[in-house]
């Protein structure tokens, strides 16, 4: 015997299923959260410009690339700022890497720190276009290189769901970036003698030391204590966490002297003051 369909409730019905295996697959997820990571570079990129036009006197009178850059700093720091406060989260609060959680921590993801990393791919995506077609306005070959190993890891971490611990512990070196980017704009504005120059000075020695030197090296420890399960993973993400943790701490520690020599300076240009 035939029942009679109710045409709202099967088109409803159909509503519903191509949500759920189409809009909500995880594949179309990720491809929104890359495309969302554009277009917060595109806004991000945009509002800098607007409100430096408006409270900043001197963004008028900068030259063409300078303002590009300003505004990609702009851009940067929105990212880095979004990055570190998931990233902390997704590491120490979120508990899905904790240790009472039964299986290897190297093959743990989430829905969310897909997500995540997705928004930050399309940010390497944005800001690599940005450095290749200003070359080398906006960075030499070592931020390519940088931007380079960065997307290629968070990539595969996304799509893999293969050591998005150790990849979130990396980003998490982003939370320096406001701070070199607050350098610059304090540079370009003529404000290096000031005091707020010397204490952002200050706050990226101390921030660089602990987000790019001393996490790094608890990493190092970590992949050590848990080598058994990172052998577990496939060959390329292997390859992957033993090499590019090991060529950003390199680059960090080199930065990081510069930045010491940096500091040394301004305090001894005071002291003499």
């Amino acid at each position: 015997m035939d029942f009679p369909v109710d045409p709202l409730m099967a088109y409803k019905y159909k509503a519903e299923l191509l949500l759920k295996e189409y809009f909500l697959a995880d594949s179309y997820v990720l491809y929104a959260a890359v495309l969302g990571g554009i277009l917060m570079c595109k806004l991000s990129y945009d509002i800098t410009h607007l409100i430096s036009s408006i409270y900043f006197k001197g963004y008028t009178s900068l030259t063409k690339m300078r303002k590009i850059e300003w505004n990609n700093r702009g851009m940067s720091t929105v990212h880095a700022i979004f990055i570190t406060i998931m990233s902390v989260y997704l590491v120490f609060l979120s508990g899905l890497f904790s240790d009472r959680l039964d299986g290897p921590v190297t093959f743990r993801s989430s829905h969310l720190s897909n997500f995540t990393l997705g928004v930050s791919v399309g940010y390497f995506i944005a800001d690599l276009a940005m450095i290749f077609w200003f070359y080398p306005s906006l960075g030499g070959m070592e931020y390519v290189f940088h931007h380079i190993l960065s997307l290629v890891c968070a990539v595969y971490a996304m799509l893999s769901g293969e050591g998005q611990l150790y990849t979130y512990m990396v980003l998490i070196s982003e939370t320096t970036t406001p701070g070199i980017n607050l350098r610059w704009f304090l540079d370009v504005a003529g404000r290096k003698n000031s005091k707020a120059y010397l204490v952002n000075g200050v706050a990226m020695f101390a921030t660089w030391l602990v987000a790019r030197i001393i996490l790094f090296i608890y990493l190092f420890y970590h992949i050590l204590m848990n080598y058994e399960q990172v052998k577990q993973m496939d060959t390329f993400a292997c390859l992957l966490i033993s090499v590019a943790p090991t060529v950003l701490f390199i680059m960090n520690v080199m930065w990081f002297s510069k930045i010491l020599r940096g500091l040394k300076k301004t305090l001894a240009k005071r002291h003499v003051e």
